[in-house]
């Protein structure tokens, strides 16, 4: 049980819950349990585990005795010194593959999406907790300077997320791969962006209920001729007034660079072009196009970068189908990415080609505030956090006034594909 911060009533926690009615607890719910610890709680929580154990009822089989004796020994409160218990001995509870294959429990709890894995939001949060692990283990292994930092947060209204960053590392300045999964109702202003798009969304009460998940990812280098890497991969479901639903699949994977390597764009739309190849051969075209156009900078007249592929509001030709073209595009991002990081990380560079970087930077962060759809929903969704929206931000950018390259520079290149993008793989 849990206290009601300085209450004295006792408060029911979630686990204690799911241990004496014997059934499994959200996984949310173990890492922020009994602190402190309620008299005659313990007691009973302990009993009840002790007689799953015995009994062999899954999913409690083979969990670790030292969870039922560390129970048994929480018999009071005091201080909060002497009451905390290091919630790590409910690590035990965790199944294997959780602890194991994720950078931190799934938001809707492993065991709940288990119980429900034939649903799509089940299997698309499943998809997303992978692809968060893959690529921050890559990324890790590769820097080797630094680890990601791992936050599980929780949104009042609604589900919640796992941010993990990385900073300061050998290679990356600054990388943020985030999952989030929240639900609620739809704020009027994200509504209006939707309707905007062309959603027929009709709300019962002036309400829309909705559900949204997704993985989202920036990396930013410290060697400028390390290109930086965006990829977002989204699942939306909106219950309409009838009780009908709207769904849709959306994301992408986009490179910018700061200097143009024309190996290294063959070799990342390459990638991504076979991963689409798979699902018909009139994907990467369309979607690659769909990317050029999406990420223009309106006000300056160019690409945030060397684009990749893009797309939106993906509601056919079934939802099986377009979740399998996910999966496909989610599992391209570590070949399409790290073969040019190994290349380039220990590459010289001048000052100039720095203070360059750090321009092209600004270009980001102004697409980014201005022009993103996600920073636009996220801002505009109550309850939202923040520090996770604004990840994709890099450490450092600059700004100067009227800066214009040299003719026939390596800056004025990468300028010119910018504002007329190349198909990279004909």
């Amino acid at each position: 049980h849990k206290r009601g911060g300085d209450r004295k009533e006792v408060l029911p926690c979630l686990a204690c819950k799911a241990i004496l009615l014997g059934t499994p607890p959200p996984a949310r719910a173990l890492s922020s349990c009994c602190q402190p610890w309620s008299p005659g709680c313990t007691q009973e929580v302990a009993g009840r585990l002790q007689a799953l154990l015995q009994a062999d009822q899954a999913p409690w089989a083979g969990c670790s005795q030292g969870v039922v004796n560390s129970c048994s020994g929480l018999q009071h409160v005091g201080t909060s010194a002497s009451s905390k218990v290091d919630i790590m001995v409910f690590s035990a509870l965790r199944p294997k593959k959780e602890r194991n294959d994720f950078m931190a429990p799934p938001v809707s709890g492993l065991w709940e999406l288990r119980s429900r894995r034939g649903e799509m939001r089940s299997r698309m949060e499943l998809l997303l907790m992978e692809t968060q692990a893959r690529v921050c283990r890559a990324l890790a292994q590769l820097d080797g300077a630094a680890a990601f930092s791992v936050d599980s947060w929780e949104r009042q209204e609604g589900g919640g997320g796992i941010s993990c960053v990385l900073q300061d590392g050998d290679i990356f300045e600054k990388a943020g791969v985030n999952v989030s999964v929240v639900f609620g109702h739809l704020s009027e202003e994200a509504a209006q962006q939707m309707r905007s798009r062309g959603k027929a969304l009709k709300a019962k009460d002036g309400k829309l209920p909705f559900c949204a998940m997704g993985v989202s990812s920036v990396i930013h280098p410290k060697n400028p001729h390390v290109p930086t890497i965006h990829f977002n991969y989204r699942y939306f479901e909106i219950e309409e007034a009838d009780g009908s639903k709207q769904w849709w699949f959306g994301g992408g994977t986009d490179l910018t660079p700061t200097y143009l390597n024309q190996e290294d764009a063959v070799h990342f739309h390459k990638t991504l072009k076979e991963a689409c190849d798979k699902h018909g051969p009139e994907l990467y075209p369309k979607y690659k196009k769909w990317c050029d156009n999406y990420f223009y900078i309106k006000h300056r007249g160019e690409r945030r970068g060397i684009g990749g592929i893009f797309f939106d509001d993906l509601d056919s030709p079934s939802k099986e189908e377009v979740f399998q073209f996910v999966q496909s595009c989610a599992e391209a991002i570590v070949p399409c990415y790290i073969p040019i990081v190994k290349k380039h990380c220990h590459d010289s560079f001048t000052p100039e080609e720095k203070l360059w970087q750090q321009l092209r930077r600004g270009r980001y962060v102004e697409f980014n505030l201005v022009y993103d759809r996600g920073t636009k929903f996220g801002l505009a969704t109550p309850g939202s956090r923040i520090e996770s929206i604004l990840m994709s931000l890099p450490l450092t950018a600059r700004w100067e006034y009227m800066h214009t390259p040299p003719e026939n520079s390596k800056e004025a290149e990468i300028l010119e594909v910018l504002r007329n993008p190349k198909d990279w793989v004909h």
